[in-house]
Order: structure tokens, then C-alpha cells, then sequence
């Protein structure tokens, strides 16, 4: 939706970039076997790659909520794909900032870095999360929050366009 009409405008400018990504981060995906949700996977929205961060099969001494992390698939996936939307992209998306992503000082380091910089930043952050990282993030006088719930669910894709749009 969003990024359909960012790029009729910039080839209605003419503008030399209208074959450039507009929107790219990464987000965090479920794996299920047979029914069951097993581990989580980070994506790079832009290239599609990814690798599994958290996994009941993954033997780490750092487990949370019966999966093993393994934080360097953020490192690999995860902080590239950020890393390369703030260089590429006009927009950044990461989904979700939560209990397995926290455990990676590069993912952190990259996110805090991209707060930073001036460009619409669409994030997802986990409701019960303490990590100091969301609890800066719910601080900052630039940030909108917006919590989902069952009952806005299916609308917050619109809300979120429009904000977007009125402050892009």
C-alpha cells in the first residue's frame, strides 16, 4: 500500500530513485512443525534471507521460554538488514523488538544507532519486555505507540499507513 504509492509519486517527479527499495528492516517469523510452533526466524524484508534465532532444538546455555538463542542469526540477518535500510531504504520496519532479539549487543547496538536517524521507523516492541532498550524506546518524545489488541488488530495496518503518510 504504502510503498505502491511512494513509488507513483517519485516516478510522477521523475525522480532517480524510483527503483529503490522504500520500505526494508527485518522481521520475526514462526516456524511451525506439524501444527506446532517451534522457533522464530529473522527475515530481511529486502532480500528474503533468513536464519532461526530461537529454536527448541538449538542446545544454548541461553534459553528463553523453552528455546535456545542464537543470537548471531540477528547478527547475520537481522543487523545487515537494518544496517543496509538505513543506507538504501527510506523507510525502516523491524518486527519485533522482544525477548529473543534483545539478546543480540549488535541488534541493540543497531536499533539504538537507527533511532537516531531521521527517517520514519515503524517498530514492534514487546508489551512485557523491561529490556532498558524498549524502556528508552517507550520514553522518546518522537515515538507513537500504538498496542494491539484483538479488537484493533485488523485496522492497525491502515492507522499506521496514515501516520505514516501524514508525517512523511
Amino acid at each position: 500500500m504504502l510503498t505502491d504509492e511512494r513509488k507513483q509519486e517519485m516516478r510522477a517527479r521523475r525522480e532517480e530513485n524510483a527503483g529503490r527499495h522504500i520500505v526494508g528492516g527485518m522481521k520475526t517469523r514462526t516456524i511451525i512443525v506439524d501444527g506446532q510452533r517451534v522457533g522464530f526466524e529473522c527475515v530481511d524484508i529486502v532480500t528474503g534471507e533468513s536464519a532461526v534465532m530461537a529454536h527448541r532444538d538449538i542446545d544454548s546455555r541461553n534459553r528463553i521460554l523453552g528455546y535456545g538463542i542464537d543470537p548471531s542469526a540477528l547478527d547475520d540477518i537481522g543487523v545487515s538488514a537494518i544496517r543496509r535500510t538505513m543506507d538504501e531504504c527510506e523507510i525502516l520496519v523491524v518486527d519485533e523488538i522482544g525477548k529473543f532479539s534483545v539478546e543480540s549487543e549488535a541488534f541493540v547496538d543497531i536499533v539504538r544507532e537507527a533511532l537516531e536517524k531521521d527517517m520514519p521507523t515503524i517498530l514492534t516492541l514487546h508489551k512485557k519486555s523491561r529490556h532498558p532498550l524498549l524502556q528508552d524506546i517507550r520514553r522518546r518524545d518522537d515515538a507513537r505507540i500504538l498496542e494491539v489488541t484483538p479488537v484493533n488488530r485488523a485496522l492497525l495496518p491502515y492507522k499506521i499507513h496514515k501516520l505514516v503518510r501524514e508525517t512523511y
